[in-house]
């Protein structure tokens, strides 16, 4: 089979390597948890908690909170490091939104994080599918604040992402996910500067909405790489960094160049901190939609212990 990166794995661990004791989790089994999988599977909807594999999904499920994959369940794009299926996707579901933001209701989420596979197949990117998604969670649960983890909308119709900013999500995040020298091996079908200007756009047009980001650490960047992303994303006005260990999904994806210690996480927080960012979340298990709600709750009160002094 063709790996989906074009470099040696030759030294380099795998996901078969012991992975060090901070990235060992518990495996899911709570009540809240199956309770959660539940509602999910009855309004037969996707999650990227279940297609990314993520570490997470124990402790966030057991909460009830999930985070939906809208647009289907394939993507148009294929990024050496997702573990989402890369194809041709199905036409998109008129009901989807509608069974999201039931499901939402039903759920009893305060914060609720909508993402998507890339569609590069629909000419505005799917940005009206998202958007409509969001205002019906809104509709049906007017108390839940609403976080959306976009793609880039490169080859997008002119205003497709404005669409997206006219139904105002409380959060929207874009993750710039690695260094500019990884993006041809890591992201071929994304460009560095076009996700910096999405991001930058979102501020522009409506400085309400709170605009977040996240990369991933342990494919072979250095230091000074990410603090120059620390640099780029600031200028673009970004509040919200996240910052968190690659896992490679098998050994088909990029491979793991190195599991980065917890004083090293806590060194990234720490200067992220002092550029600028209102809210830094750095750890080895962090991941864009870790803890979201918590996090939401501190960005609105910075925000206002701020226009108030």
């Amino acid at each position: 089979m063709k790996l989906r990166h074009p470099e040696k794995q030759k030294n380099l661990p795998t996901p078969s390597m012991r992975k060090p004791p901070w990235l060992k989790v518990k495996a899911p089994g709570s009540k809240g948890y199956f309770e959660t999988k539940k509602i999910v599977d009855g309004f037969k909807l996707n999650t990227v908690c279940e297609e990314a594999a993520c570490p997470n999904i124990g402790e966030c499920w057991s909460k009830k909170h999930a985070t939906f994959l809208i647009m289907g369940g394939t993507c148009t794009r294929g990024c050496a490091f997702c573990n989402i299926a890369t194809g041709k996707p199905d036409s998109l579901d008129p009901f989807e939104p509608l069974r999201v933001a039931k499901s939402v209701q039903r759920l009893g989420l305060k914060h609720v994080v909508l993402t998507s596979v890339d569609r590069d197949d629909l000419n505005d990117g799917g940005a009206g599918h998202f958007a409509q998604t969001v205002r019906l969670v809104k509709k049906y649960s007017p108390m839940t604040t609403v976080e959306i983890l976009t793609p880039d909308f490169l080859h997008s119709e002119r205003g497709s992402v404005d669409t997206l900013i006219t139904a105002k999500p409380h959060v929207f995040n874009h993750n710039i996910e690695t260094v500019p020298s990884k993006y041809l091996s890591v992201r071929p079908g994304a460009r560095y500067f076009s996700s910096l200007k999405l991001l930058s756009q979102v501020k522009e047009t409506d400085r309400d909405i709170f605009t977040k980001s996240g990369l991933m650490v342990g494919m072979g960047e250095t230091k000074d790489e990410i603090f120059q992303v620390m640099d780029d994303l600031r200028a673009a006005d970004v509040d919200f960094l996240t910052i968190g260990q690659y896992l490679q999904p098998t050994s088909q994806h990029y491979p793991v160049h190195n599991f980065v210690n917890p004083a090293e996480f806590e060194l990234y927080e720490k200067v992220a901190y002092g550029k600028g960012f209102l809210l830094v979340s750095s750890s080895p298990l962090t991941r864009s939609s870790f803890h979201a709600d918590e996090d939401y709750r501190r960005l609105s009160q910075i925000r206002s212990d701020s226009l108030s002094r």
